[in-house]
């Protein structure tokens, strides 16, 4: 570890008050105003009177910018908003469905169920055919069973990639709709 950030507990707090190292800070007051530069000492009495903490924003700045503002209040906004954009995240995985170009009904349904499953849950879906042998030859059939499976979710997918061919495999992905 550095012996320089000994002093942070974490790395990724922004120093203030006493922690700020720089001898001259540009400080914005609480209400937005600049107030210019001034040196470490005259910045943390203005923000003393004010019973405020002096946060350093931007410590890479040349002179580093200094906030006056409550700390604690600071840092309890951004954990709310980090919670609130992981909240938001949504983690769609793809996952996939691998088919035969000579499916039978009943496997096909079987498959189908799968699919509308993860599609419900979010998750972008992406069906595979892979031709053995000399079913390379009969590309349509394939084609054929991709889009009976998109007819078929229609209702709750749309098609994000059209039936492709790569090498021996047919792929077409599928994504939810939105809601």
């Amino acid at each position: 570890m550095n012996n320089q950030n000994q002093h942070r507990s974490k790395s990724n707090d922004l120093p203030y008050n006493d922690t700020i190292r720089a001898r001259e800070v540009l400080v914005i007051s609480d209400t937005g105003e600049q107030l210019g530069v001034m040196n470490i000492n005259k910045a943390l009495e203005t923000a003393y009177d004010k019973d405020l903490d002096l946060v350093c924003v931007a410590p890479q700045g040349r002179p580093p910018v200094c906030k006056i503002m409550d700390y604690k209040k600071y840092k309890f906004e951004q954990q709310k908003k980090q919670k609130m954009a992981k909240k938001n995240q949504t983690a769609n995985q793809l996952k996939e469905i691998r088919l035969s170009p000579t499916i039978d009904i009943g496997d096909f349904n079987t498959k189908l169920k799968r699919g509308v499953k993860f599609l419900e849950a979010g998750d972008k879906l992406k069906l595979s055919i892979r031709f053995r042998g000399r079913m390379i030859t009969h590309k349509n059939l394939g084609r054929e069973v991709l889009e009976r499976y998109a007819k078929e979710v229609k209702e709750i997918a749309s098609v994000t990639q059209r039936p492709k061919m790569d090498g021996r495999n047919m792929f077409m992905v599928l994504e939810p709709n939105k809601k």
